[in-house]
């Protein structure tokens, strides 16, 4: 009985981390990222270099990168190495990187 209840909380915490690991993707809408792309193009900011930061989503950015607001959108962008990064202004946390 006890290798049963083991096994079933093994199963229970598997579960668990699944959900969890999916709760964190972020989804942007298509219609967002066109705002956003249009809001970018638009206004043009200078590429700024970040050493040692991979450009992944999840990736946290520091504290020192200036994020800037696109209207009506709740995420937030800075441009680095030539690629718009959308980020979390809660976590800053890179949610997606535009091509």
């Amino acid at each position: 009985m006890r290798i049963h209840l083991t096994t079933a909380a093994a199963g229970l915490l598997l579960l668990a981390g699944v959900g969890a690991a999916a709760a964190q993707d972020v989804v942007i809408q298509p219609e967002q990222e066109t705002v956003i792309k249009k809001y970018v193009h638009k206004q043009p900011l200078a590429s700024v270099k970040l050493p040692g930061v991979e450009l992944n989503v999840g990736t946290a950015l520091p504290d020192t990168v200036e994020l800037h607001e696109v209207p009506n959108v709740k995420y937030r962008y800075v441009v680095v190495d030539n690629q718009t990064v959308v980020v979390d202004p809660t976590t800053r946390k890179i949610v997606k990187v535009i091509q």
